[in-house]
């Protein structure tokens, strides 16, 4: 599995109800998508008291089964399209260590992405196997809806990912991205 980000900043003064819109249009025609195993379609709002976000964002996120759902939608009209509106997006891309989601996934309201740097001096295997049984945990435990965890080794870097029904306990930790979730797009959608 692959995981994939991209992010729009968009100014201060931006009206988000455009991004909303968007999303509420576009967002179900991604339902059934061949290959994606979902799409979170993520914003986050200057001043807003759940995000706490220093900016306004469009920043969807995408988990795939394999790469060659991510070619195809890159490769396609509705990526160009979107890249006509706001411009080519730097699309970061994870080697997915473990993506599971919980059967109540559709009850998702907020999401959170910590993205952190992997040591030099660690282990992969260990971190692997760390990282993975803590996002097991996260869902076991009903802390989350879904949890990804993932990593890339051209920075060497890993993403945490969760799909959340209530806020997060801790919005303030640092380098922890809260959004709120505008649309899930998942296989079996009517």
């Amino acid at each position: 599995m692959i995981a994939m980000q991209y992010d729009f900043p968009l100014p201060a003064d931006y009206d988000m109800a455009i991004i909303d819109r968007r999303i509420r249009d576009k967002g179900p025609l991604l339902d059934n998508l061949p290959g994606l195993k979902f799409k979170a379609y993520l914003t986050a709002r200057k001043g807003d008291a759940v995000t706490a976000s220093r900016r306004n964002l469009y920043a969807p996120f995408y988990v795939w089964h394999e790469e060659e759902g991510l070619s195809d939608f890159v490769c396609g009209t509705g990526f160009a399209a979107l890249t006509e509106n706001f411009g080519r997006p730097q699309v970061n891309t994870w080697v997915a260590w473990r993506a599971d989601a919980a059967a109540d996934i559709r009850s998702v309201r907020f999401a959170t992405r910590e993205v952190a740097a992997i040591d030099i001096n660690a282990s992969l295997a260990d971190l692997r196997a760390e990282e993975s049984e803590a996002a097991a945990m996260a869902l076991s435990n009903g802390d989350a809806l879904a949890s990804v965890i993932a990593f890339e080794p051209t920075h060497w870097t890993l993403v945490r990912f969760r799909l959340l029904a209530e806020p997060p306990k801790h919005p303030d930790r640092s380098g922890l991205q809260v959004y709120h979730v505008g649309h899930l797009s998942l296989p079996g959608v009517a």
